[in-house]
């Protein structure tokens, strides 16, 4: 299957580099955006797999359009690609729903390798935000009572959704919470599962009060 791609970037010739890139990896470009105003009305009329999303722009910016393309087009994955390695940047998008947040450094190869994971399910993050994120949801897994045995085993995203199975939601609950989609929270869960040696979430909640003491 092809993956359909929506580029949204205020510079023609970065949206024009990274279209002809892509489609050289296999991707569909569907579009192109040069603010979130037009990346919200591309998103809900061509309706794309993913949506590559730049966060500086005039008018109206990425983490503002970033919620907004995840209404009006509920089921596509949005990675973030920016220059912007700051912490609170990264936090809004993952807060807004992003499901990846790649930086303009990383290749071509490697950004499409990322987004072909997000299409698995999988998270996308530059190797340098990833640790900057793991030590934070770290952090906040101490501060829940999660200890760091286990945040240590399970990736960012896992983690936020183990804090979520401990506070008993369901898998749909979960996507809203998260903004994302049902399928990502199963695959989100099942890694989750394999990471921590048992087989249901029953399981896992058990193994999370045995390492609390």
């Amino acid at each position: 299957m092809t993956e359909r791609i929506l580029i949204v970037d205020d510079h023609p010739l970065t949206r024009d580099a990274l279209a002809a890139l892509l489609a050289q990896q296999g991707f569909e470009v569907v579009g192109d955006a040069s603010n979130g105003e037009e990346a919200i009305l591309a998103a809900q009329s061509r309706q794309p797999d993913l949506v590559l999303l730049d966060l500086t722009m005039p008018g109206m910016d990425g983490l503002t359009a970033l919620p907004k393309i995840r209404e009006v087009a509920p089921k596509c994955e949005v990675v973030v690609l920016t220059a912007s390695d700051a912490e609170e940047n990264l936090l809004a998008a993952i807060r807004g729903g992003a499901a990846g947040y790649l930086l303009k450094t990383e290749s071509p190869e490697q950004i499409a390798t990322f987004l072909r994971g997000v299409v698995r399910g999988e998270a996308a993050l530059s190797g340098g935000v990833a640790r900057r994120l793991l030590d934070r949801v770290r952090d906040g897994g101490r501060l829940h009572g999660i200890p760091e045995a286990i945040t240590r085993t399970l990736s960012a995203r896992e983690v936020e959704v183990l804090l979520l199975l401990d506070e008993h939601l369901g898998t749909d609950e979960i996507a809203q919470r998260l903004y994302i989609s049902e399928h990502t929270v199963r695959s989100h869960v099942k890694s989750l599962l394999k990471k921590l040696g048992v087989s249901s979430r029953r399981e896992a909640l058990e193994r999370l009060e045995t390492a609390r003491g």
